[in-house]
């Protein structure tokens, strides 16, 4: 199979008919697949059904510890769901908050937090000239809304296998004081599926920032998501190598169960320094009084314990992992060798990262959205939604059903085929 950069005019006009009349077929077909969102499918929320039956109007509602969770109290968490939620984050239950059901609810009352009243003391950061923030690239769109929310100045840092590319983080975060955060997911990172190394990790440990209110918001969403289910991200720890470092203070770390149980009813939670953690919940007591325990009970209850929640996550696995898979061998069939597009095998995760040819991502995702298939917008992976190669797609292959994943996937192998060959044309 030719490369399309070897075709000639001859042969890629030929080409672009032959793709022109595939893909006007494909659009009568009056699709309506969305691929644009990770999020879980049915048979999936079909797995925490179970959880719904584990409190009733007979259940008592006693926390280990014999308080009442009917009623109000316990800012920070029922202990038993701190020591489930901390062992999905490797902390302690003193260095754990239990908060509603959304972790990106937490990352944003953390920045208002700290632009309203400072970190231990800090200036306000509302009331500075200037407040940057490090957005690895692709990244979680989201995310990246929060700090242009915000208002403060993104900067793209590169990523590779390894995880950020950390001459560009040191150089920024220790001669920075605007300098102020950075967004990390350092297991199967969204879009992009990595998984931090171990050098990377100690060499965020090792930060000296210039700004003492810097902050690493490590939000570890997929750490127990893996796709096979004999295998383990196997992080280090980002406190206990923060502490090793003598940095206890520069991270905060989150996680939930919204990909776990049910997205909008499961539970979040932070990990950080009990210093972190005392600031925190100073500024809490003000905003409320507890949050719902009765459902930390109801998950705490279901699981029973981490090897229960790790079980779980094997069944998770074994519903999405012919999904990725489907994914994978489409886009190996019909676009492998023709050196127009490259892409990411994630061993755990939500997404795929599709990096098609420069000044083509937006191109194919209006195509795939006029044939009836709806993609993550192109350019959402960095900050602004501005892609300066107008090259990355995210996939999320979870939601739709397999059948409907592999409909979508070979549509979106002929829009990128197309797009290719009319930017070679071009």
């Amino acid at each position: 199979m030719k490369k399309y950069s070897d075709l000639s005019r001859e042969e890629l006009l030929a080409l672009q008919a032959e793709l022109n009349q595939l893909y006007e077929e494909e659009k009568v077909r009056g699709r309506k697949l969305d691929i644009s969102r990770g999020k879980p499918g049915s048979e999936q929320l079909d797995l925490s059904m179970p959880m719904l039956n584990t409190i009733t109007e007979d259940s008592d509602l006693h926390g280990a510890d014999g308080t009442d969770l009917r009623n109000y109290g316990i800012l920070d968490g029922i202990p038993e769901a701190k020591k489930l939620m901390g062992q999905v984050m490797g902390a302690r239950e003193d260095q754990v908050i239990i908060f509603g059901n959304s972790s990106l609810n937490i990352m944003y009352d953390s920045i208002a937090r700290a632009a309203l009243f400072g970190i231990m003391g800090s200036t306000p950061w509302m009331k500075l000239d200037q407040v940057k923030w490090l957005c690895p690239v692709p990244g979680y769109d989201r995310h990246f809304a929060i700090t242009e929310h915000f208002g403060m100045e993104m900067i793209s840092i590169p990523t590779d296998e390894n995880g950020p590319d950390m001459d560009l983080v040191e150089k920024y975060v220790n001669n920075d004081p605007a300098v102020k955060g950075i967004w990390c997911v350092p297991a199967y990172s969204n879009p992009g599926g990595i998984v931090y190394s171990p050098e990377t990790i100690k060499r965020f440990a090792a930060l000296k920032p210039a700004a003492g209110d810097f902050r690493i918001f490590w939000d570890n969403a997929y750490a127990i998501h893996t796709l096979y289910e004999d295998e383990d991200p196997a992080l280090l720890n980002i406190l206990e190598e923060c502490e090793k470092a003598g940095n206890p203070d520069m991270v905060y770390q989150f996680c939930s169960t919204s990909k776990i149980t049910f997205p909008g009813a499961g539970i979040a939670a932070m990990s950080a320094s009990p210093a972190n953690i005392a600031d925190i919940k100073s500024q809490m007591k003000w905003q409320t009084i507890g949050h719902d325990k009765i459902n930390q009970l109801r998950h705490v209850r279901f699981f029973k314990d981490f090897d229960g929640l790790k079980a779980h996550m094997s069944k998770h696995a074994q519903v999405i992992r012919p999904k990725f898979e489907a994914v994978l061998r489409i886009l190996d069939q019909e676009l492998g060798g023709l050196g127009i597009a490259e892409w990411t095998r994630p061993r755990g995760g939500y997404f795929i990262s599709f990096n098609a040819m420069p000044g083509c991502a937006k191109n194919i995702v209006a195509k795939c959205k006029e044939a009836g298939v709806t993609m993550t917008g192109a350019g959402a992976a960095y900050p602004y939604g501005q892609d300066p190669q107008d090259s990355n797609i995210r996939i999320a292959p979870t939601l739709p059903p397999l059948s409907e994943i592999e409909e979508a996937i070979e549509l979106f192998t002929i829009c990128a085929k197309l797009a290719a060959v009319e930017k070679l044309l071009a």
